[in-house]
């Protein structure tokens, strides 16, 4: 009987071992965790609020990457808080003309039965701050899990550029004072894996109040969709 007590409590203490070696081996396994801090972004940029008769042409292309800093806010590090820095590289292709007249940058929609336009593209290349509130459904060794990330962008567009090539004539302009150099907007990331959506609707105007077109402020906004990869 003594010798089934001792067995008993040999077992019992072995157990309680085992469950607190299990539970520090957890601990260590989450104390450094964190997910996602690298990605890399393709869009494709719309147009909003967009005036008679401008319209898009062809395929207008965004290309974004950073890094985000995952700051876990839970004990098993799945809801958090990321903040980081990226860069984003935007073209937009359409009807809407930039030209400079010699003294001031004019808008103009062409006629098309009149001039024959070959490219006619602004584009935009900003420094971003994402900020995201993240829900995963990840562990430290689970590589393959759903992932919901929503937040907003505020960007500063240090340099942009408008090409234009008609039948009468072509211009490249750079730095244009009539874009406006502040863009902010939502953002929303959802996926499973490798492939996840990525959307990101601009609040802010792409240009400033001296654009106009026919006496009309261009109010044009930027819509971008298109697909987001996560790296560690």
């Amino acid at each position: 009987m003594k010798y089934l007590i001792a067995l008993g409590w040999f077992l019992i203490v072995c157990n309680s071992w085992s469950q607190s070696l299990s539970k520090r081996e957890n601990e260590e396994l989450y104390k450094d965790y964190r997910e996602d801090q690298f990605y890399i972004s393709i869009t494709y940029n719309v147009l909003n609020n967009k005036i008679d008769p401008i319209a898009q042409t062809g395929f207008s292309p965004g290309v974004h990457f950073g890094f985000i800093r995952d700051m876990p806010i839970n004990e098993r590090r799945n809801v958090a808080i990321g903040l980081g820095l990226g860069l984003s590289a935007n073209s937009y292709n359409q009807n809407l003309s930039i030209v400079n007249n010699g003294s001031a940058i004019e808008f103009a929609v062409f006629n098309e039965r009149l001039v024959s336009v070959d490219k006619n593209r602004f584009s935009t290349y900003l420094i971003e701050l994402p900020l995201e509130f993240r829900w995963r459904t990840s562990t430290p060794t689970k590589y393959s899990f759903w992932r919901i990330y929503a937040g907003m962008k505020i960007g500063y567009m240090f340099y942009n550029s408008a090409v234009l090539e008609s039948s009468l004539g072509n211009q490249r302009l750079s730095n244009l004072d009539v874009f406006n150099r502040f863009q902010y907007g939502l953002t929303f990331s959802a996926g499973l894996n490798t492939w996840n959506l990525h959307l990101n609707y601009n609040l802010s105007s792409l240009f400033n109040d001296d654009a106009l077109l026919n006496d009309t402020s261009l109010d044009l906004a930027a819509f971008k969709i298109g697909l987001i990869f996560y790296i560690l």
